[in-house]
């Protein structure tokens, strides 16, 4: 018996990698029998039949698990959002950064196009990396086409499982062919009549990229904090763990209650205002949805 690690389910058939090689593995029943299904990202111990194929005997404790994209055990989420084309979006972020903190996933936003810039909108970007940066964020300013900031990336992609995460078209799979050339991963450009990418991936695979293992996929195509609770939503804003501590109440949501921190905070311009303004539709669209059973 061996172990390995799960880098791609297809068709019924899951490719394990141990110690340099690939096998083939089916699941045995018993993972049916108990309603669980493999995932790319498990760790697994499985019987080699051949060179090449086994199957799977069991599946490690997960550190954590995605639904969309279907994966465990991932350590960083590369969330990559373009400068221009399309625009860069703080709200979409600050939504990305809720989910991936509720998963206890590292985040490392990854701004791309930065070769596109001009006067006014490097400006407005590099007060973006500016705030995001002093909240505690890892922020890289990247190029696929000038290589800049592929050296940083690469360092932070050796020896740990990622997801590369994004809207369409900011450049996700230009940033990853250009790290490892040989991939030739298909990449559309942006649709200027829809304002969106034409990306081709159709599944989840971790691919070998600068010493670590990434998943390349659609990204996260649940946006929604369906699997979060509203009183959960203030612990994945950074910022606001550290002045919410100064609050009157405990358990303060940093609403309209009084002698809150959090408030004072933006008011004061310690906390960038857009930043609560997105936290405050956040509130608002948790509270208007239906409740779980």
């Amino acid at each position: 018996m061996a172990e390995g690690q799960i880098i791609k389910a297809l068709s019924g058939f899951y490719y394990v990698l141990s110690e340099g090689r690939v096998f083939q593995c089916r699941g045995r029943g018993v993972f049916r029998k108990k309603n669980v299904t493999p995932l790319v990202g498990d760790r697994v111990v499985f019987q080699a039949t051949s060179e090449t194929e086994g199957y799977i005997l069991e599946i490690g404790e997960r550190q954590n698990e995605l639904v969309r994209p279907p994966i465990a055990n991932v350590e960083q989420a590369i969330l990559v959002f373009s400068a221009v084309s399309p625009d860069f979006s703080a709200k979409l972020l600050d939504r990305f950064l809720v989910l991936v903190e509720s998963k206890r996933i590292a985040p490392i936003i990854v701004i791309s196009k930065i070769d596109l810039l001009d006067g006014e909108s490097k400006e407005e970007i590099a007060r973006y990396v500016h705030d995001y940066r002093r909240i505690g964020y890892d922020v890289i300013e990247t190029s696929a086409v000038t290589k800049g900031g592929l050296d940083e990336l690469a360092l932070r992609l050796r020896g740990r499982v990622s997801v590369v995460a994004g809207q369409s078209g900011v450049g996700k799979s230009s940033l990853l062919n250009a790290l490892r050339p040989d991939l030739r991963l298909k990449t559309g450009d942006i649709s200027t009549h829809l304002g969106r990418g034409k990306h081709t991936t159709r599944h989840v695979e971790l691919l070998e990229v600068a010493g670590g293992l990434v998943a390349d996929t659609p990204g996260f195509s649940a946006l929604e904090f369906d699997q979060i609770e509203l009183d959960e939503l203030p612990h994945y804003f950074p910022e606001f763990r550290m002045y919410g501590e100064g609050c009157k109440f405990r358990g303060c949501l940093h609403i309209a209650e009084p002698k809150c921190a959090v408030r004072e905070a933006v008011e004061a311009g310690e906390i960038p205002s857009y930043r609560y303004d997105h936290y405050v539709s956040f509130v608002a669209e948790m509270k208007e949805r239906k409740p779980r059973y």
